[in-house]
């Protein structure tokens, strides 16, 4: 199915789409699970974690993958250890997922973080006076309440791991059916002066990232948790009030269970 049509190779779409869910699963784990420890941290240096949570958002693409070409090439540790398992990550698939990855967790963990920032900590802490362990209440209270910050961040996620492209090319680089994405397709296009594939290449990712990203905010307004409504309830009054209706929830259920 690389060929819908005759003269059109689409494997940069089902990579690209097959990357960006990937690296965006990843992300969406590991830059929550980063943004909550890291708002409850109290130790020393909190702001240099912040700084390399953060510095792949503000550095070149390029000097990125060059910094993952040094860890994961032949002679670098990661990529030392693999070649004596009989494995290699670079000028492979897995190798766009990673420079996706990288590139996209900034987004998602600077959004979530954020989020958690905003919660009333006496939600939580209602919580833990009704016997909540921690893991309930980061289920039950926090992660609902955090929920349009999470989101806003998966799109950001999504979408800039869908338009990776620096990273991508120094350590995946650009082999047709196998790591060439659409933002290389499009590159190499335009070099080529092909500009009417270009074209269509633009015109297919940016149908892509638009579709995803009215697909959200449309569930969003379903669930009724979009960022307009709460502006338009009062913000963080609006947020204490579905904290408390969470509570409420909670306290009848520990009261079941104590029957």
């Amino acid at each position: 199915m690389t060929n819908c049509l005759p003269g059109f190779d689409a494997s940069p779409v089902w990579l690209s789409l097959q990357t960006a869910f990937t690296a965006t699963i990843i992300t969406f784990f590991w830059g929550i699970a980063a943004a909550r420890w890291l708002v409850g941290y109290q130790g020393r240096g909190k702001s240099f974690i912040d700084g390399i949570f953060t510095l792949p958002l503000v550095l070149p693409p390029t000097v990125i993958g060059f910094g993952l070409l040094l860890l994961f090439g032949k002679n670098g540790p990661l990529g030392s250890l693999l070649l004596h398992l009989g494995a290699s990550v670079v000028f492979s698939w897995p190798a766009t997922v990673i420079a996706a990855t990288v590139v996209a967790f900034p987004l998602m963990y600077q959004t979530a973080r954020g989020a958690f920032e905003q919660i009333e900590a006496n939600i939580e802490n209602a919580a833990r006076t009704l016997g909540a362990s921690e893991w309930t209440i980061f289920w039950r209270v926090t992660l609902p309440l955090a929920w349009p910050g999470i989101a806003a961040g998966t799109v950001l996620a999504f979408s800039r791991a869908l338009g990776e492209f620096g990273a991508t090319l120094m350590l995946a680089g650009n082999i047709p059916g196998k790591t060439q994405t659409i933002p290389m397709a499009i590159y190499f296009a335009v070099d080529a002066g092909k500009t009417g594939q270009a074209l269509a290449w633009v015109a297919v990712i940016v149908s892509i990232s638009l579709g995803v990203i009215v697909t959200l905010n449309y569930w969003k307004r379903r669930q009724g948790d979009g960022g307009a409504r709460l502006a338009a309830e009062g913000g963080i009054k609006s947020v204490a009030g579905r904290g408390q209706k969470i509570l409420s929830r909670l306290y009848v259920g520990s009261q079941f269970f104590r029957r």
